[in-house]
Formats: structure tokens, sequence, C-alpha cells
């Protein structure tokens, strides 16, 4: 074999991804699903649908992932889609070192509208309003959906790549 034959060619499709422990166990009990490549810390992240978002959470937290470690937002660019994640942790006293999880859920910018995780996680309650507040994200059946860092009358979502800051705001007088 020669070595242009050991090389991978340059047309060749992307490696796939290995389904982790998590992954394993959401498909052998039915829960649709879509992998993506682990993160920088290997930690295994999945992809779901936005009207999969709660039973799948649902099943994860019976599954043991008892903590919301982190639930965020970003925006992959003016045009393209907003992305809901969430860092789950599972919290077990046996365990050496605790199993983790990272889920996103992708979203339309026109329309980013998906269930609220507070009713199975309440460390969700201030980072969706968060999440809400810099990037418009609606979730729905939060029982507080409002501004937190923004006053409430401000208008867009600020950390949107494609959000334009106004040339001034008008303070209103705080007595």
């Amino acid at each position: 074999m020669s070595e242009a034959d050991s090389q991978p060619s340059s047309d060749s499709a992307a490696p796939l991804v290995e389904a982790g422990v998590v992954s394993s166990w959401l498909t052998e009990n039915g829960f649709d699903h879509e992998l993506a490549s682990r993160d920088h810390l290997g930690i295994e992240v999945i992809k779901v649908e936005p009207q999969f978002l709660i039973p799948i959470c649902t099943a994860l937290y019976a599954y043991g992932f008892n903590y919301l470690q982190c639930q965020g937002a970003y925006d992959e660019g003016p045009g393209k889609d907003l992305v809901s994640f969430y860092h789950l942790v599972k919290l077990d006293d046996n365990a050496s070192r605790p199993e983790e999880v990272r889920v996103k859920v992708f979203l339309p910018r026109s329309n980013p509208r998906l269930p609220s995780v507070y009713w199975i996680w309440k460390a969700a309650d201030w980072q969706e309003r968060e999440s809400y507040d810099m990037y418009g994200i609606v979730y729905e059946g939060h029982p507080n959906l409002k501004r937190l860092l923004m006053p409430e009358d401000w208008v867009g979502w600020p950390l949107r790549k494609d959000y334009i800051s106004p040339d001034f705001y008008e303070l209103q007088d705080a007595y």
C-alpha cells in the first residue's frame, strides 16, 4: 500500500459521532434525538427538537440527571439559528466522578419558542429569563418570563449578532 492510500482523502465524509452512554440509553428507550460531536471537555452533546425537549428532559431527570448546572443560549449568526442549551449533571454519592451531558435545541430566529424546563429543574428560573432577555427565546410555561437584566421597556435582544444598538437610551427618573 502506498503512502497516498493510507491517508484519508480530502473529499471523504466527516467521521461519525460515536453514541455515548446517555444517547444509547435514550435510543434504547425510544427517545428521538440527534448526536453532536462531544464538546471540548469530552462531554456528550445531544440535539433535541423543541417538541421533544420536555419528554427527553423528564426522562433524563428520571435517569438521574438531577442537577441543571447551566442553561444558556447563543446566536449562530445573522440569519442563522438561536440555540438554547442545558448542561445536566447526575449527582450520585457513590460515583467517583459525576456523569454529565449537554442538551442543545436549535430554534429559528423568526419565532424562537420552546417549553420551559423550570418545572423539572427550578434552577432554570433566572437562567431562562436571562436567555429570554438577551436573545428573545420564549420559554413557554415559565412562571415569570420577563426581562431580568434590561429595563422592561427595552426594545430588542442585545446579544443577538444582528442587534443594532440604539444611539441612546433615555433613562427614566428613579424616584
